[in-house]
């Protein structure tokens, strides 16, 4: 995290629970689709929703941890849930959000595909031997 990451209280700034979210998202799809052999897809982000539950206050390590979990994979749409917890483990936000899968010609949603939903099914239950997907230790700047 950084300085400017902080409101004037000392908070971390509600947008920033969006941004980390989505940097995990995006570590996500860099790292596990190349590693099956799938081209890393276009997913546009449709809705998102955040659920506030307590503040993340700087820390010596400026981390946080963001565990990301596939809930719901639809024909053309996912559904992500998202943890944001603060370094000791406490989850401070949940964001929970649907990105569509788009042709990126066109700009238009299209099917997810059959090597896509294998990627994502595998981590789409956290209870799995994988564990939570797209974790992220914040910024250390």
């Amino acid at each position: 995290m950084r300085w400017n990451d902080f409101d004037r209280y000392g908070h971390l700034n509600n947008a920033q629970y969006i941004e980390l979210a989505q940097e995990a998202r995006v570590q996500f799809a860099v790292n596990e689709f190349p590693r099956r052999g799938v081209t890393p897809p276009a997913f546009f982000l449709r809705h998102i929703d955040v659920d506030f539950l307590k503040p993340i206050l700087p820390n010596k390590d400026n981390q946080v941890l963001v565990e990301t979990v596939v809930e719901n994979i639809g024909t053309t749409s996912m559904t992500v849930r998202q943890e944001v917890k603060d370094p000791e483990g406490r989850v401070a936000a949940v964001v929970t959000s649907v990105s569509v899968a788009v042709d990126l010609e066109s700009a238009h949603p299209r099917e997810i595909t059959t090597e896509e939903k294998k990627v994502l099914t595998q981590w789409a239950d956290s209870s799995d031997d994988h564990g939570p997907i797209g974790e992220i230790e914040g910024r250390k700047k």
